[in-house]
């Protein structure tokens, strides 16, 4: 199933992503990222094919500028104190991943604004971070990263404390996927 969808997903990309773009068919990104955000499957008159555009499109929408201290590393990702936009400045943001050597402080009086690439605020947690040579993330080491949303995780903060925060990935095509299974087990029939 997954491969023919790729295939189909391939044949189409290019019309779908034109057409889509032009017609306005994909919801505005909000920055909660609940499910209604994506495309739904309530219009059958769509293709797989299509629908799953319509999901890649929304996610590119929604992406979100991630420059910010980590705060605890997970074996899956990274939860990141996001909101560090000094870290976009020459000649740090040449590479994703910064020592925590360096002098970063966090924006004051910043709103996380509804369009793409704004700069993500507050916790986040963050998977799929490129693999360094030689360099790994060390606990308060900072990060530059463009984020996709998938989410919610839940997290154990300090001993019993479980935190939610948002779910950032840095592959668009694992955010397009999560998010048109999340959108296709919404609208599954009731069993």
């Amino acid at each position: 199933m997954r491969l023919a969808l790729l295939f189909v997903f391939a044949v189409f990309s290019m019309s779908a992503q034109t057409n889509l773009a032009a017609s306005g068919q994909f919801p505005a990104a909000i920055s909660n990222f609940t499910a209604e955000t994506f495309p739904n499957q309530t219009n059958q008159g769509l293709s797989l094919a299509q629908r799953y555009q319509e999901t890649r499109m929304a996610c590119i929408q929604s992406r979100r500028i991630i420059c910010g201290k980590i705060v605890k590393i997970l074996p899956d990702g990274l939860v990141v104190d996001s909101g560090y936009t000094n870290l976009m400045r020459e000649p740090l943001n040449k590479s994703w991943l910064i020592p925590g050597t360096v002098t970063a402080a966090r924006a004051v009086n910043l709103v996380e604004a509804n369009e793409p690439d704004a700069i993500c605020l507050g916790l986040v947690f963050l998977t799929d971070v490129p693999k360094s040579r030689g360099a790994r993330p060390k606990l308060y080491d900072y990060v530059n990263l463009e984020g996709f949303p998938v989410g919610q995780y839940t997290y154990t903060s300090v001993g019993s404390l479980q935190r939610t925060v948002r779910q950032f990935t840095t592959k668009l095509e694992n955010a397009t996927q999560w998010n048109f299974n999340q959108s296709q087990q919404q609208n599954a029939p009731p069993k």
